[in-house]
């Protein structure tokens, strides 16, 4: 009896473990858009992503960032002009290189 008497005291004893607000690991991102944590290790929180074409979550602001490389928008302006769709290699004297290149400048 009196062994159950200390289990009990030693159970009244124990704290709730304080679980972090802040998303670490490889899911950081996924669990605060998700709303599951608050903030990521970077300070982002839900309204600063998003997801992209491929279903990754990502950061609005680099989404954005990335969308405004005049390399990518000269590709895609070549790409629409020569028809092209699905995989095409961009590599040093291909028609969609050369296209690109001229949208460049």
């Amino acid at each position: 009896m009196a062994k159950a008497m200390k289990a009990m005291k030693a159970m009244k004893a124990m704290k709730k473990k304080r679980v972090s607000k802040t998303a670490t690991g490889i899911f950081r991102k996924v669990l605060v858009l998700r709303g599951t944590k608050e903030k990521t290790v970077g300070g982002l929180t839900a309204k600063d992503l998003v997801k992209n074409k491929h279903g990754r979550v990502v950061s609005k602001k680099m989404s954005a960032r990335g969308k405004t490389n005049p390399w990518m928008i000269a590709v895609k302006k070549a790409r629409a002009a020569l028809k092209i769709k699905g995989f095409s290699a961009i590599k040093k004297g291909t028609p969609l290189y050369t296209k690109a290149k001229e949208f460049m400048n």
